[in-house]
């Protein structure tokens, strides 16, 4: 397998009087992989102005969900869009944890569903999908006339960047994300300015002086999800391009050697091990998963979290009114970083894509169409406190707070948002490598030296596989 060259670029700007972002662009691919896998015998029916994508009105559609942090509603409301403008199509609606356990299987036997929500722990790997010829490229859908407008392609509808990150062979594009998500560290706006009587920290020292009064008070600096460990990447990762600065990052994307231990990535795990040595984390919090860890936090045990944009809904039904939940991003080592303090994790997500063998693949890219829609992308936001990849959907809108801190994260981070490509491309790295070096670390059983090296040696086994399809970014 040859190399897939990305030109991406360095800017990232807000979008819009809503704040919606604009990420990097992965620019030219050159890849082995084609789209579509071998050709689909499913039946079409007649385009038309109202069936633009030739959908056969009959056919039964086949729905895949992640029931995760951000339900399985807003995928209902979809399918009712789609019911609405296709009557006579019966709607198969499943949602589940186990994407990955339920739906691959069914790729292999050749009997895949129409469209999935390819997310959560249990997802497939894009990556080996497009390599394998199990996805579809969703180009048709992307150049045909929008949900709204008939005058303006799908693709003109999205925020930049969303296309971009499904790219992984020339302008094929595989999956498609319908979240904008913000990472970083998420906290009580009451707790911080009332509880504590302090601000946001700009600098580690004064994240430092914050957990000890914290911890004066009876009350946990930080606390994370233990059983998913990888969850402290949310707080990290920022970190690490604050530091290092796009060399480093785009190092770890390219499984450079000797990424992982370059000084800028080994002194945010030094910042972290203080954490840890000070007794700053909430002391169960190795035992807690994403729930629990959130509930924690909600109660008012820890100051902080690590997470994404999806906590707001998920932690609703433990997060008192007055909470005033917030998120900004982790403060910088110090003043000597590459990047601003303001630098934020913030890329596309919740991806969603058409199995190439799928027997209804012209109602999964339907399905797509009708979701990328402002109709059903305000309904997103409404259902979930997201916000949504399609431009202006939101626009004058009450925001929620976990939103409106969102919008504003992203308007402080300016030029200056960040995304670990390296995750979309070689999934396992983060959810296996990563995740489980995170908690031996995060439990004091390995040093930052120790950690770092580790997941050097994890990065170095897939640079050389050749069995793995590679992606870089271009000088």
């Amino acid at each position: 397998m040859g190399s897939i060259s990305v030109n991406r670029r360095a800017l990232i700007k807000r979008a819009g009087a809503a704040g919606l972002l604009t990420v990097p662009a992965v620019g030219a691919l050159t890849s082995c992989a084609t789209g579509g896998g071998d050709e689909n015998k499913a039946e079409k029916g007649e385009k038309s102005a109202q069936n633009p994508l030739g959908v056969k009105e009959d056919a039964p559609l086949s729905v895949y969900i992640f029931n995760g942090g951000y339900d399985d509603e807003y995928a209902k409301y979809v399918e009712k869009m789609y019911s609405k403008a296709h009557p006579e199509a019966k709607v198969d609606h499943k949602a589940t944890e186990k994407i990955a356990t339920q739906i691959q299987p069914r790729l292999v036997k050749g009997d895949p569903p129409d469209v999935v929500n390819n997310s959560g722990a249990d997802n497939m790997e894009i990556g080996t999908l497009v390599k394998n010829k199990q996805v579809a490229d969703v180009s048709e859908l992307l150049d045909a006339p929008s949900w709204d407008d008939p005058k303006v392609k799908v693709r003109d509808t999205l925020v930049p960047g969303v296309v971009e990150m499904g790219q992984f062979g020339g302008k094929a594009c595989y999956q498609l994300n319908i979240a904008s998500t913000v990472y970083g560290l998420w906290y009580s706006e009451k707790m911080l300015s009332e509880t504590l009587e302090a601000e946001y920290p700009k600098t580690w020292d004064e994240m430092l002086a914050l957990c000890k009064k914290a911890k004066s008070k009876g009350i946990a600096g930080w606390t994370y999800a233990g059983q998913h460990p990888r969850y402290v990447f949310f707080g990290m990762y920022s970190m690490i391009a604050q530091a290092g600065g796009q060399k480093v990052i785009k190092a770890i994307d390219n499984l450079e050697p000797n990424a992982w231990k370059d000084d800028a990535v080994l002194s945010v795990f030094e910042a972290y091990e203080e954490l840890i040595a000070k007794k700053y984390i909430l002391a169960k919090s190795d035992g807690l998963d994403h729930v629990e860890s959130q509930t924690e936090w909600t109660k008012g045990n820890a100051v902080f979290i690590p997470n994404g944009s999806w906590v707001e809904n998920e932690a609703k039904d433990t997060t008192p009114k007055d909470f005033r939940m917030t998120v900004a991003a982790p403060p910088g080592i110090d003043a000597k970083g590459k990047l601003p303090a303001t630098t934020l994790y913030a890329p596309p997500g919740e991806p969603f894509v058409v199995p190439a063998k799928a027997q209804n693949l012209q109602g999964g890219l339907e399905f797509m169409r009708a979701m990328f829609s402002k109709q059903a992308a305000r309904n997103f936001f409404k259902e979930v406190s997201s916000i949504p990849a399609v431009k202006g959907a939101i626009d004058g809108l009450d925001l929620s707070p976990g939103v409106e801190s969102s919008q504003k994260a992203i308007e402080a981070a300016g030029d200056n948002v960040v995304i670990a490509f390296f995750r979309e491309w070689y999934r396992t790295l983060f959810d296996d490598d990563f995740n489980a070096v995170a908690g031996k670390f995060m439990k004091g059983e390995l040093s930052p030296k120790q950690a770092t090296s580790e997941l050097q040696k994890a990065f170095d086994r897939v640079a050389k596989d050749p069995d793995v399809t590679k992606v870089k970014h271009a000088d």
